[in-house]
């Protein structure tokens, strides 16, 4: 598997780690994890995952204990939520393991029969990071690494077309890059269109779910075809 080498540095959340659950709690209360957690009973089959960019681990915690049995590579480019995750995984830790990386340039490995490992790949409030370009070059490799009707779950923001998305969500999302481009250095500052890049790869969305009247999203994706 090959993903391009990119120009820009991937923001850095180190020192939000300890923190990070609050602000979140602050900005949106239990919004975000209730959309990270929209179909976690959809995942209770899935025995190898591939998570990227979970922050502090609070869905991977919740996800170890639906599923006693799946295994997760979790991938964050902040050693500090990295750590974050493992302490709140506790006994079930050793079912995780962690690669400090920018998910645009992690190389997975594939099985010793060059076979496919993951039937699960989680993307929460991570895909907004990246241009509509990266995610679908992310997209088309991750292929790669899936097997038959493997889902791709994520949650994200969205703005509405409606006056809701005029007069509220446009201008909350552009405040958030704001804010985390002075806290982290992220240099995005408009939402991708994920589900064109996803759609361009091949993927199929299946289920999706909206809240806060369409500002935030959940879907699963699936593969049309390896």
């Amino acid at each position: 598997m090959s993903i391009e080498q990119t120009s820009s540095r991937a923001p850095n959340f180190d020192a939000l780690a300890p923190v990070y659950r609050w602000m979140e709690w602050a900005s949106f209360g239990p919004w975000l994890q209730l959309c990270r957690c929209a179909f976690l009973p959809s995942l209770t089959k899935c025995r190898r995952a591939l998570v990227l960019g979970d922050g502090d681990g609070r869905f991977i915690r919740r996800l170890l204990r639906s599923n006693s049995e799946i295994q997760i590579d979790a991938i964050d480019a902040s050693s500090a939520m990295l750590d974050a995750l493992l302490r709140r995984a506790g006994p079930d830790a050793a079912r995780v393991q962690t690669h400090r990386a920018d998910i645009r340039n992690w190389r997975p490995d594939l099985r010793e029969d060059n076979r496919p490992r993951y039937d699960l790949i989680v993307s929460h409030f991570v895909l907004d990071c990246l241009t509509t370009d990266e995610i679908q070059m992310l997209a088309r490799n991750l292929r790669q690494a899936i097997t038959p009707g493997a889902m791709w779950v994520l949650s994200e923001f969205a703005v509405p077309k409606n006056a809701l998305g005029r007069l509220f969500a446009r201008p909350l999302i552009a405040a958030l890059y704001r804010a985390f481009g002075l806290l982290t250095g992220l240099n995005r500052r408009t939402l991708p269109d994920h589900r064109t890049a996803l759609r361009n790869s091949g993927f199929l969305l299946t289920r999706e779910h909206h809240r806060l009247g369409g500002l935030l999203v959940s879907e699963i994706w699936e593969i049309t075809a390896l």
